[in-house]
């Protein structure tokens, strides 16, 4: 891929997204910044990491901002999440998939790590700063070419257990229990410093969790109404009443003039 970024001289932006498991864990209270260490204790988190090292080095040798206008026109950037939620999510061992496969079929939800503590978000939230964050770059070229956390606010960072409870009480019933079976290592606390993002960007999250878990259950629950609407204007109508939210509460990447950003 980065190889045809290179070759490719009509690409002007390139954002590569990694997640919030890129960094060194140390289980801290802190959030973690973007020039905290890349790490891992398990693989999938140490190839995050690595993903990351791979962007910053070619963001210092090829895409040097630097060099940019000269030897090449490209603004290259990356971009850190995690545990995102939202309707239409059927990915394998999800939270709040095993917790909506298990509530539709009455099925008692077993949770492996209940007291891990993550930074939950609604998947549009992510999703604009990245959006965002893209348009900046092609407007203002290499300006905003770096790395950026996209998260929560730290009052929407629940625990495993919190997290599942307020699922079922959303669905209306059921109930969960704690697996104790073997598994891999989980991190037990893990947040990020979306400082950064807040300042620079002027991007911020606008639904809590609570928002987020209702908005992300009432997808799943039409979905399996016998008296479904439309999926897909009812996807449409929760974008759009998240874009007049964020309109309401004048965050930046609602607004026309890309030049505001910084006014």
């Amino acid at each position: 891929m980065y190889w045809k970024l290179r070759k490719t001289k009509s690409v002007k932006v390139c954002i590569i997204a990694t997640s919030d498991k890129c960094y060194e864990n140390k289980e801290w209270i802190y959030g973690y910044r973007e020039v905290d260490a890349m790490g891992g204790y398990d693989p999938y988190s140490s190839s995050k990491g690595c993903a990351e090292l791979v962007v910053a080095s070619y963001r210092k040798s090829f895409f040097n901002p630097n060099d940019y206008g000269n030897t090449h026109n490209v603004a290259l950037s990356s971009v850190r999440a995690g545990n995102m939620i939202g309707g239409g999510d059927w990915g394998e061992n999800r939270l709040i998939v095993d917790c909506i496969k298990a509530l539709s079929q009455n099925k008692t939800i077993l949770i492996r790590n209940p007291e891990a503590i993550r930074p939950w978000q609604y998947v549009l939230e992510p999703t604009s700063g990245y959006l965002w964050l893209g348009a900046l770059m092609y407007h203002e070229g290499i300006k905003f070419a770096d790395a950026w956390n996209f998260g929560p606010n730290d009052s929407d960072i629940l625990t495993v257990k919190q997290l599942v409870s307020l699922v079922i009480k959303q669905w209306g019933d059921g109930a969960y229990t704690i697996d104790t079976s073997s598994y891999p290592h989980e991190a037990q606390l893990l947040k990020l410093d979306v400082s950064k993002a807040h300042s620079l960007l002027r991007w911020k999250a606008i639904y809590n969790v609570y928002e987020a878990i209702e908005k992300t259950i009432s997808w799943y629950k039409n979905f399996y109404s016998r008296n479904s609407t439309d999926l897909y204007s009812f996807t449409v109508r929760q974008i759009e009443e998240y874009i007049k939210k964020a309109k309401n509460k004048g965050l930046a990447w609602t607004q026309i003039n890309l030049n505001s950003v910084n006014s």
